[in-house]
């Protein structure tokens, strides 16, 4: 029997508080390594229940936090009850209620997921395939919403099985983005050919191509466990301390 499996991805929501990526990467910056894999250590990923409700935005931050603390000593995988008790909290028990990624990092930080609060998060560029590969390297990951193309989420058929590539013919009729497939997931590892993200209980590739045309929004999402226990300090190229000054200049929390 074919595994069910959902979508929720809310339109990107645009804040002007919102801190860039950009500005907090310097030119002490190195070039991030060709491949990294932080993927390894971690045996198995918990669908998190999207396989029956549109949570992709918190399962997604369930598989963070997975990944984060399997690379940095005990690995912590919440119960699906926490993920949907955060995703309730947007979808007042509709099912397919979706959430929008924002809401959820915005969440995240002031509340917690599963007793799981991140410290801050800032946006990506559009389509901006090196700062992906530097947010994976540096942040341990990198939270990426998409707008599937039909032909990746065909009813009736497995979506894991589909390849997440562009088609010779380029992004035109069923390979367009379709802003009604919005899907969240979570980078966890690169080579050059592909960002491997987690997505309904498993590990899927995806081409570069694939995410430079349907990537509709980004964030780098900061774990002060990652900083702390992985880097030990924040590395040269990232200048966290403007961004905490600027994050407690425009939040109250």
């Amino acid at each position: 029997m074919m595994t069910r499996m959902k979508l929720g991805k809310g339109p990107p929501k645009f804040d002007a508080r919102t801190l860039l990526l950009a500005n907090y990467l310097t030119k002490e910056l190195n070039a991030p390594p060709a491949s990294i894999d932080y993927a390894k250590p971690i045996g198995s990923w918990p669908m998190f229940g999207n396989d029956q409700y549109g949570d992709c935005t918190c399962a997604a931050a369930g598989h963070m936090i997975e990944e984060w603390t399997a690379n940095t000593g005990t690995e912590k995988t919440l119960p699906e009850s926490a993920i949907l008790n955060a995703y309730n909290y947007f979808a007042h028990g509709v099912a397919d209620a979706g959430a929008s990624m924002l809401d959820v990092l915005k969440y995240w930080r002031t509340t917690g997921i599963g007793g799981d609060k991140i410290h801050a998060f800032a946006q990506l560029e559009p389509h901006n395939s090196l700062q992906a590969q530097d947010t994976v390297f540096l942040f341990g990951n990198c939270y990426i919403g998409l707008e599937l193309p039909d032909f990746a989420v065909t009813p009736g058929t497995n979506f894991l099985t589909t390849p997440w590539i562009v088609p010779p013919t380029g992004p035109v009729a069923n390979a367009a983005p379709n802003p009604n497939n919005g899907h969240c997931v979570p980078a966890v590892a690169y080579d050059p050919r592909n960002l491997w993200v987690v997505t309904w209980g498993a590990l899927k590739p995806m081409t570069w191509q694939f995410y430079t045309t349907y990537m509709d929004e980004a964030f780098a999402v900061l774990s002060l466990d990652w900083i702390n226990k992985h880097l030990e300090k924040a590395p040269p190229g990232l200048n966290l301390q403007a961004l905490e000054s600027d994050l407690a200049s425009v939040t109250s929390v």
